[in-house]
């Protein structure tokens, strides 16, 4: 049995940010985790980035791919950087 759908807030950095066309947005999901948000993410906006390679943030904290998600949360996805 899945999930009921509920609302959080999404934002995106750098490259993932001009990838998804939006810097945030408010998303109606059932995903459990941001590993499965993510992946409902790159479905609808093509997101090339594979998971494994980002940094995630829970409601202002570092937090790992699969913490548990919860309505109203805030979840930011940060892409690799790049510097010289």
């Amino acid at each position: 049995m899945s999930a009921a759908p509920f609302r959080l807030s999404v934002r995106f950095f750098a490259a993932l940010r001009e990838q998804a066309g939006c810097s945030r947005l408010e998303i109606e999901t059932a995903a459990a985790t941001p590993a499965e948000l993510y992946a409902e993410l790159q479905r609808r906006h093509a997101l090339v980035f594979p998971a494994t390679l980002l940094r995630v943030a829970v409601n202002d904290g570092y937090a790992e791919m699969s913490t548990p998600l919860a309505p109203g949360d805030r979840v930011v996805f940060i892409p690799p950087v790049a510097g010289g």
